[in-house]
């Protein structure tokens, strides 16, 4: 998630037209006689394309004019916190959240509870007291970075047994870690959000509730309660949500790392989707904990070798909508025997005899692009997998007409507004 001013627009489009080509890519301009034949990404407007809840509410609005990657929707929000830039629908649900967790938490922090316990947590004999409000937040550990450099233990859930004077700050910090875990859950937002505001709000309500003794179900009291209402889940789904509070992100990573090592991956592949610098431990948990709902699925290891491709937050959210998307057909549909990719397509040949395809695209279109990746990837499927004849494209948003016709002449099916079908945890 980016502040306006933080990153310019072109950059989502850039990234993530390495990632797909063929829904993901602005096309050139064409001659008049091949217009009929493709089509181009068009502005749109906010009040046609969203819901009124998320076209505005108590404390922001979505600007009117929204521009179309042919894809995905890149939205500009006006806050009472701020500016925000999202691309995507999923993204604009998860900032809608966020900005209601904000004004919740900020809310919070004019009541008498929460001043006085600040008050409490200032006559703490701690050190690092006196970052509470100011200090950058470590999205990872839930603590200030500046304190986080004082024990690397902390990312790890483990205390010092070479300097037990340590032990003390140690065990702050790791209680801090869960009550911000603790607080992002009441709130049903995302704790390794990449939102700065949201961020700084938890970090300093979580402090608060840690050395100032406060119970974190009396710190939303106040207002009220959560700031957003729970959206019902899967029993998987929910069990994410339970581990993602529960388990701080030392103890996540050996988690997800057992579970594909355990689905056939190899633990170097492992490794490297572990570390991978563009994954948080939401995004990870999600994947892993999807690919392991389908039992006895094939090949699961080379949709985490695709995932490596992400190279930033949009490319990440893609690749988790795509392994949610493979949850949903499991549980929604047929059970999914194997899992194969080929070119920028994944396909999941299920017990049913369909093979899906999975394409977490808020409007795609039928590019120049597109009419070539398609087809290259159905042949090499198809040449791979000959007995394979009905082929199921799951959209979570819509395609265009003439989209759905081109694909058609391939023999796929596309079913249009999955989120509607599959729980999508963010």
């Amino acid at each position: 998630m980016a502040t306006l001013s933080s990153r310019p627009k072109w950059f989502t489009h850039f990234v993530l037209l390495s990632l797909m080509a063929l829904f993901l890519c602005r096309p050139p301009a064409f001659s008049a006689a091949a217009a009929p034949r493709f089509e181009k990404p068009v502005k749109g407007k906010a009040s046609e394309i969203l819901p009124p809840q998320l076209l505005s509410g108590p404390h922001f609005r979505v600007r009117e004019n929204v521009v179309s990657y042919g894809y995905m929707h890149h939205y500009e929000v006006d806050s009472d916190f701020g500016p925000f830039a999202v691309t995507g629908d999923f993204a604009l649900r998860k900032l809608v959240k966020e900005i209601g967790a904000i004004a919740a938490l900020r809310n919070f922090k004019k009541s008498e509870a929460y001043l006085n316990g600040l008050k409490k947590a200032a006559s703490q004999p701690v050190e690092f007291a006196a970052n509470l409000i100011t200090d950058p937040v470590d999205t990872i550990s839930g603590v200030p970075k500046g304190i986080a450099g004082l024990f690397e233990n902390v990312k790890t859930g483990l205390t010092t047994k070479a300097n037990p004077a340590e032990d003390g700050k140690v065990e702050q910090a790791l209680a801090v870690s869960s009550n911000k875990r603790n607080l992002a859950a009441q709130l049903g937002v995302d704790v390794y959000s990449s939102n700065s505001v949201l961020q700084k709000e938890l970090n300093s309500v979580a402090w608060a509730a840690t050395l100032g003794s406060l119970t974190l179900s009396a710190a939303l009291a106040p207002v009220g309660g959560p700031a957003v209402s729970a959206v019902s889940l899967t029993k998987t789904a929910q069990q994410m949500t339970d581990v993602l509070k529960d388990y701080p992100p030392q103890r996540l990573r050996k988690m997800n790392e057992q579970k594909l090592l355990t689905m056939g991956v190899s633990r170097g592949l492992a490794a490297q989707f572990l570390d991978h610098p563009s994954y948080t431990p939401t995004h990870q948990t999600v994947i892993v904990t999807s690919l392991e709902s389908l039992s006895g699925a094939k090949g699961r290891d080379a949709f985490v070798r695709q995932a490596l491709s992400a190279n930033d937050e949009e490319t990440a959210n893609f690749f988790m909508n795509v392994a949610e998307t493979l949850r949903g057909y499991q549980s929604k549909t047929s059970p999914i025997r194997q899992i194969s990719v080929f070119g920028p397509l994944t396909f999941a040949k299920a017990a049913n005899g369909s093979v899906l395809i999975p394409l977490p695209l808020d409007h795609g279109i039928w590019t120049e692009r597109a009419a070539q990746r398609v087809p290259e990837a159905m042949s090499a499927y198809k040449a791979a997998h000959p007995d394979s004849r009905k082929f199921e494209a799951w959209v979570t948003g819509t395609v265009s007409k003439g989209a759905k016709e081109e694909m058609g002449k391939l023999a796929i099916q596309v079913v249009e507004n999955v989120d509607k079908r599959i729980a999508f945890l963010f």
